[in-house]
């Protein structure tokens, strides 16, 4: 054997006898990986480190040829494990190898983040389901920064808004549920009284009913489609809701499906685009209602109070989630209630329902008030008069309180809550709150 110039012999060695000892070096096996995981062939393998003349030989005890130390993963393979990983799905060693490069890997952690918090979303126990609000929330957003250049009146948002809501119920629900039976309920005189319907009889209630609102713009009425030999315009056609209603339902041949959904949708959309392009002087015209009239503006914040209230019912019906209108709308409705309270009042007197009045008003003289403060969301205080509907309420002259929440007072106007059932808050002249509580529940009809 012949050294070459360099000092190498014919086999390769370097010729001092350091490959030998290499050579006698323990072997590092190789990691095994799992046949359905990855290509072993995908591992990297560091390189031997040589050992010298001069390094201590390693202890028998602290060999560790039976526990061969765990793979160095390539960056694509840990970049893989991270949807696994996030999902605890990794094993013990591959769940070490990804938070060791974590530490390492700032774009993989940022990852890593990102799938734990998508993980996280799978197991939440909250409702899946979209919050009605959001489509008036986007609405509201988007008006502020760019407002529309045809802006739909102040005192029309209510109804804009309640229909809204009720359209994103509807589209939500299946082909099935649209027969779900709804139980109408109002007051009559002094009891309660209900009808059973469907989803789909609610929806074609209230579009016969906002049809007194759209024959009072010159707009066609919806319940003459529905009864042969009617003019469009609605010439001969009951005014009152109630029997509208029952006229819509007795003349389908058959019950009424989700087809109902586009005209009543198209119907609240014609009503919102022709209030908005008439002016200001639209507010004030007068819809009949057969027994009772109340201005376009009234007349549709009545029809955005209707709305909620039977939405309410539907979703009741078909077990959907449905919160109460915006703290603004929800005061213009409470307004409005407590506004007609006297009328209603009076009414009840001329029926025998209520006590006689015991002041008579004359001018400069407000009369007896009662204090009704309505609680939360959208509440307020207001002073109605006890014995006169020409009379305002006065402060000066309350003799009695009631206290409720607002949810809790218009479920009462909506006839959903009986008078006596009412949990008020009740102070002073005992007769006059019984008799408001009865003309609020008297407000509400099918």
């Amino acid at each position: 054997m012949t050294d070459d110039a360099e000092g190498r012999d014919e086999s390769g060695g370097d010729g001092d006898g350091r490959d030998d000892e290499v050579r006698g070096a323990p072997r590092i096996p190789g990691p095994r990986a799992a046949a359905d995981d990855f290509d072993p062939g995908r591992f990297v393998q560091p390189p031997p480190v040589p050992v010298s003349q001069e390094a201590e030989p390693v202890p028998e005890h602290a060999r560790l040829d039976d526990d061969p130390p765990a793979p160095v993963l390539p960056h694509s393979v840990l970049k893989a494990l991270l949807g696994a990983w996030a999902l605890t799905a990794c094993s013990a060693e591959e769940t070490e190898a990804v938070e060791v490069h974590l530490t390492e890997c700032a774009p993989c952690a940022d990852e890593a983040l990102r799938l734990r918090d998508a993980v996280g979303l799978l197991h939440t126990d909250r409702t899946l389901d979209l919050d009605p609000m959001l489509r008036s929330r986007v609405l509201e957003n988007c008006l502020s920064r760019r407002p529309a250049k045809i802006p739909v009146p102040e005192w029309a948002a209510p109804y804009d808004a309640e229909t809204a809501r009720l359209d994103a119920l509807l589209r939500d629900i299946g082909d099935s549920e649209w027969h779900a039976p709804v139980r109408l309920k109002w007051f009559e005189g002094e009891r309660g009284v209900n009808r059973k319907t469907t989803v789909a009889g609610v929806i074609g209630h209230l579009l016969t009913v906002d049809g007194l609102v759209s024959s009072a713009l010159g707009l066609d009425d919806p319940l003459a489609e529905s009864v042969p030999g009617t003019p469009r315009r609605g010439a001969g056609l009951p005014l009152a809701p109630t029997p509208r209603t029952e006229t819509y339902w007795s003349a389908a041949r058959r019950p009424p499906t989700r087809t109902v959904r586009e005209p009543w949708r198209t119907q609240s959309h014609t009503l919102i685009r022709t209030v908005s392009f008439a002016g200001r002087g639209v507010s004030e015209l007068s819809v009949s209602y057969g027994d009772f009239a109340l201005p376009l503006q009234d007349a549709l914040l009545d029809r955005a109070f209707e709305c909620w209230l039977h939405a309410g019912d539907i979703a009741d019906a078909v077990d959907y989630p449905y919160e109460t209108p915006s703290a603004a709308h929800l005061h213009r409705m409470i307004d409005l209630a407590a506004r007609l309270l006297p009328a209603a009042l009076a009414e009840r007197r001329r029926a025998g329902l209520a006590g006689p009045a015991r002041h008579l008003v004359t001018a400069g003289s407000p009369g007896r008030s009662l204090h009704l403060e309505v609680e939360g969301s959208g509440g307020g205080n207001w002073y109605i008069a006890l014995d006169s509907p020409a009379a305002l309420g006065s402060p000066d002259h309350t003799v009695a309180q009631v206290a409720l929440d607002s949810v809790e007072f218009c479920q009462l106007v909506a006839g959903h809550v009986q008078p006596v059932e009412a949990a008020a808050g009740q102070r002073g002249d005992r007769d006059a709150i019984r008799d408001v509580l009865f003309a609020a529940a008297s407000l509400s009809r099918l």
